[in-house]
């Protein structure tokens, strides 16, 4: 009888990927899935029947240059981000944005292939913001998985300037991430309490971000400092 009622209870929080049009567990390519960017109607992420993971980050990089040239540098993004992201593939699409492919993630035997919508709009007094865009829909996979990444930058001049002393010019960028992922799962995670997918699935999305985040900041110090010949300190 209790295993009855947590089985319920799970039913109440996720559902299987078939009745949202997605392929059943039978199919073996059911275990390699997109995400796809929030905006997508045919999933509502308000409803009970899927469940969402959540993390929030902050981050700071140290760019040896002041803060018009880091901003001339952030302002010409068709260039640093795609050789940045790198191993992840960056491809441009319309103006300022992005279609990035995160690689390969998964536990319990449930493995995805993320993909994510970016725009990173101009700045605006010195913040810079990135929001998330749709994607194009390729397979019924897609309708699975949503994604909503709102991150935010800013600059801070942290030059040392000192009497009879060259001045070193240095900036810092500081960001805040919240990043809420949905997922509707396919039948053989339901067998697992929500409490154990929950927590599995918000660790996961935590080794992530901070996967990503560490890579891609040192990816990005050494291309500012590269393409502007600083050697660093």
């Amino acid at each position: 009888m209790q295993s009855s009622n947590t089985q319920q209870s799970i039913d109440k929080q996720v559902v299987p990927c078939t009745e949202v049009g997605c392929q059943d567990q039978t199919e073996p390519s059911s275990r390699f899935v997109q995400f796809v960017s929030v905006t997508n109607p045919e999933l509502d992420t308000s409803v009970s029947q899927s469940i969402r993971f959540s993390n929030q980050f902050t981050g700071r990089m140290e760019l040896q240059g002041d803060a018009p040239t880091v901003m001339d540098y952030l302002d010409a993004h068709r260039g640093w981000f795609c050789r940045c992201a790198h191993p992840m593939t960056a491809e441009p699409v319309e103006d300022n944005g992005y279609i990035l492919s995160l690689g390969r993630y998964g536990s319990f035997g449930f493995e995805v292939e993320p993909q994510i919508g970016l725009q990173l709009l101009p700045q605006d007094q010195g913040v810079y913001r990135i929001a998330t865009i749709p994607i194009p829909i390729q397979n019924k996979l897609d309708h699975c998985y949503q994604v909503d990444f709102q991150a935010a930058l800013q600059l801070v001049d942290t030059s040392d300037i000192t009497p009879d002393i060259s001045t070193t010019s240095q900036t810092v960028v500081e960001w805040d991430l919240e990043l809420d992922v949905t997922i509707v799962f396919p039948k053989f995670i339901l067998r697992l309490p929500h409490k154990v997918i929950q927590t599995t699935g918000d660790k996961l999305l935590q080794q992530i971000v901070r996967q990503i985040s560490r890579r891609l900041t040192q990816k990005v110090q050494n291309d500012f400092h590269e393409t502007y010949g600083i050697k660093r300190s």
